[in-house]
């Protein structure tokens, strides 16, 4: 009988222990279907309440599981429909798990919330579910480096908030689909900015469908496949290109002439196809770097004139291509050219000892490889590696593949020295475990791929732990690293398992005897806590309450009068002070990214999407009044322009004023200028970075409503993002503008320092 009570009373503290635990319910099982198919599931994942628990790569906000995301962790076994029913999430990365294997479940199609699906460089195959189509909210999608068969799933067209596809690397078949009737396809994607799709076996004509002129495509990329037919005049209607490759294929025909208008493409690959005809002029594309055109059957023709007039070429292939004739004398002053010219009657004319008439000669040892940093290595254990700082320890490893570059001296280390330093400058400034890096051997793949090994060694430890893996890992897999794009074109990474990890526990398993008892003797303490805290909280409801008005002074503003009524927003929301004290780590120094001016520091937190944004925060004695608070978030909400840092949002509760931006990455133009930022400042980057300021304060000074003057430009308050697009920053304490006041002048400064992405 004793027994019995034991056993009511162990299901009763169970179910209390249960109610009072931090995850859903339903997360939680769905969680533990996961991990059920997994083999090596990471050792964190014990108990039942994984946000509660920290189960590392699982992110939540308050009870429910909003990101998943485990790159590199070592998985081994399939994805579990049950992933379906964490109604919440939003972000899902197993990327670099080699051991994930199986079909994607169609009821990944329920996730009406995600925006990104990032399985790179995994194991998994059979056909890519139609429902996919269903998650409206997805951004970014990609499967590549898998082992994907079937044809791409129309439905995908219906993904309107699409930026990045990316779908290269598998095994897919069948046409390009594009929209008809009902039906819709990848022409209808007018929003995204990521065509990948090489190293596949797509087949037929690429449809004219495909390309409009309302399209913002960056990159197209459709390489190692086997389209036929011709390459659109359509294609030239995306003045948007920067990158375009369809070259390993069987087209035919000429290349359309309209080609010429795509300004700024940089790279463009053409080559191994039947192509015919002249080649066109393309001496408007001026910001071609890279071009690949070997191996077609165009025209015999003398070899143009018009090949040194582009400015920015670095590399031209054109083997096999029936160049003959005199080159131009111009050629042989171009010293950062690259040319070759193998197998074209021209080199039989002028004889192979022209180094244009020989194949590049193949370097038998490395190109390159980091050096050690004024220290002497180190000799390490069989499986440790010595840094470049001269420490032993078991470094992340992985191969950065570019599929564009935009030098050709792959002997000439400043490209890597500078990728280096950017990859440094990245870890850090995000405050990632990373206490160096590695590259080393340089090399181009038979897809004309240039790739790079990687090694990035652990701070301050041997080894990296579980949540070190993760975030690395991540901000490769989700392209939050930009490499310098006046050297490196787009990219992918194929991360290695590690073996390695320093929180990996002798015993990863508990006998479930312990289990039980912790659970009861848990749930008994649980117990009393919240018999006591419903006293409490019960005591303590009016006090809270008057609290909860006196630390809200938007209480009490009167929503009948229309000077004190409730902040009218566009585009801004209301943030409060425990969010942001989450997303800013307890607004920790690590976090603090400077100073915001007039009395307010400014700090980097993390939304559960995975967005970055700045906090600024005013200090004590640098407060407004509230409705002087209250009408600069009013303003503020209406300001919404490309060449402008977007308010998203404030928090005004607890005596604290904070205004949430927008996170710059790439830190303010003076930074740029003056070299602290790495980036090179190019006159084109700059008269872009100008004119994008002067709309910037163009639209602040006669769109904005009402009118803004800034009172305080300078470069310092000019930010950068991860284009190098300039942002005007810091217009909060400057003065709206009537009409009366327009064409006035004034010499009172009230800006403020401008501090959010360096």
């Amino acid at each position: 009988m004793g027994s019995v009570i034991w056993s009511l009373l162990l299901v009763v503290f169970l179910q209390i222990y249960i109610i009072a635990a931090t995850t859903d319910a339903g997360d939680s099982a769905a969680l533990k279907s996961l991990m059920d198919e997994w083999e090596k599931a990471p050792p964190s994942w014990v108990g039942g309440d994984p946000c509660g628990d920290s189960w590392v790569g699982i992110g939540c906000n308050d009870s429910r599981v909003t990101s998943v995301t485990l790159p590199s962790m070592k998985l081994v076994g399939r994805l579990s429909g049950d992933i379906s029913t964490l109604s919440e999430l939003q972000q899902v990365d197993l990327s670099y798990n080699n051991g994930l294997t199986g079909s994607l479940p169609t009821s990944i199609g329920n996730l009406k919330k995600l925006t990104n699906l990032i399985l790179v460089g995994c194991g998994f195959n059979g056909p890519i579910p139609d429902a996919i189509g269903s998650l409206s909210q997805l951004r970014f999608l990609s499967l590549n480096s898998n082992g994907f068969t079937g044809r791409i799933p129309p439905s995908i067209g219906n993904l309107s908030n699409l930026y990045w596809l990316d779908l290269a690397d598998n095994q897919l078949e069948g046409p390009i689909p594009v929209s008809s009737g009902s039906t819709p396809g990848l022409d209808m994607l007018i929003h995204t900015k990521h065509f990948h799709f090489g190293k596949n076996k797509l087949s037929g004509q690429i449809p004219a469908q495909l390309f409009s002129s309302s399209m913002t495509l960056i990159h197209v990329l459709f390489e190692s496949n086997k389209l036929t037919g011709i390459l659109p005049s359509t294609l030239g209607h995306v003045r948007t290109l920067e990158v375009v490759r369809f070259d390993n294929n069987s087209l035919n025909g000429r290349l359309p002439l309209n080609i010429n208008n795509l300004t700024s493409v940089h790279d463009l690959f053409l080559s191994n196809n039947k192509l015919t005809g002249p080649l066109p002029n393309l001496t408007q594309m001026n910001s071609l770097n890279t071009l690949y055109l070997s191996n077609n059957s165009f025209d015999s023709a003398d070899v143009p004139s018009w090949f040194p007039a582009l400015p920015a070429l670095t590399t031209l292939m054109m083997e096999n291509t029936q160049l003959r004739g005199q080159i131009p004398a111009i050629f042989f002053e171009l010293p950062n050219l690259q040319t070759v010219l193998v197998g074209n009657p021209v080199c039989d004319e002028t004889g192979t000892t022209r180094s244009y008439c020989n194949l590049p000669p193949s370097n038998s040892s490395p190109l390159y490889s980091t050096p050690s940093q004024n220290c002497l290595p180190v000799p390490c254990s069989s499986s440790q590696i010595s840094s470049p700082l001269c420490r032993c320890a078991y470094p992340y490893t992985g191969t950065l593949n570019f599929r564009g570059l935009l030098f050709s001296a792959f002997g000439n280390s400043t490209p890597y020295q500078i990728l280096e330093q950017s990859l440094m400058h990245f870890f850090q400034s995000h405050q990632l475990p990373v206490d160096s890096v590695s590259l080393s051997d340089p090399r181009m793949d038979p897809n004309e791929y240039f790739l790079l090994n990687l090694r990035a060694f652990p701070y301050g430890q041997e080894s990296f732990n579980r949540t070190g893996i993760s975030m690395i890992a991540f901000v490769f897999s989700n392209q939050t690293f930009k490499p310098p794009d006046q050297l490196f074109g787009p990219y992918f990474f194929r991360g290695d398992e590690y073996e390695h990890f320093s929180d990996d526990p002798a015993n990863s398993k508990k006998s479930s005897i312990a289990i039980k008892i912790g659970a009861a003797a848990g749930a008994s303490v649980l117990f009393l806590l919240l018999v006591l805290a419903g006293i409490y909280a019960y005591r303590q409801k009016k006090r809270a309450e008057r609290a909860t008005k006196e630390s809200n002074p938007f209480a009490h503003w009167d929503p009948k009068k229309s000077s004190g009524s409730i902040p009218q927003l566009k585009g801004a929301r209301c943030f409060s002070f425990e969010e942001l004290k989450k997303y800013a780590n307890n607004f920790s120094e690590a976090n603090d990214i400077g100073s915001g001016g007039y009395g307010k520091v400014v700090y980097r937190g993390t939304l559960p999407t995975g967005e970055l944004i700045a906090i600024k925060r005013a200090q004590q004695g640098s407060m407004q009044g509230g409705l002087e608070f209250k009408t600069e978030i009013e303003l503020l909400s209406r300001v919404h322009h490309k060449n402008v840092v977007s308010l998203l949002g404030f928090c005004f509760e607890r005596g604290e004023q904070m205004l949430i931006y927008e996170y710059v990455p790439n830190g303010s133009l003076s930074d740029s200028l003056s070299g602290k930022s790495g980036i090179r400042m190019d006159w084109t980057r700059r008269l872009k970075i100008a004119l994008g300021a002067a709309r910037g304060l163009a639209y602040l000074h006669e769109l904005a409503n009402p009118p803004i003057i800034h009172r305080d430009i300078k470069s310092t308050n000019i930010l950068l993002d991860e284009r190098l697009n300039a942002k005007v920053a810091d217009f909060g304490l400057s003065k709206p503008m009537g009409d009366s006041e327009r064409g006035h002048v004034t010499t009172q400064v009230k800006g403020t320092m401008g501090l959010f992405g360096s």
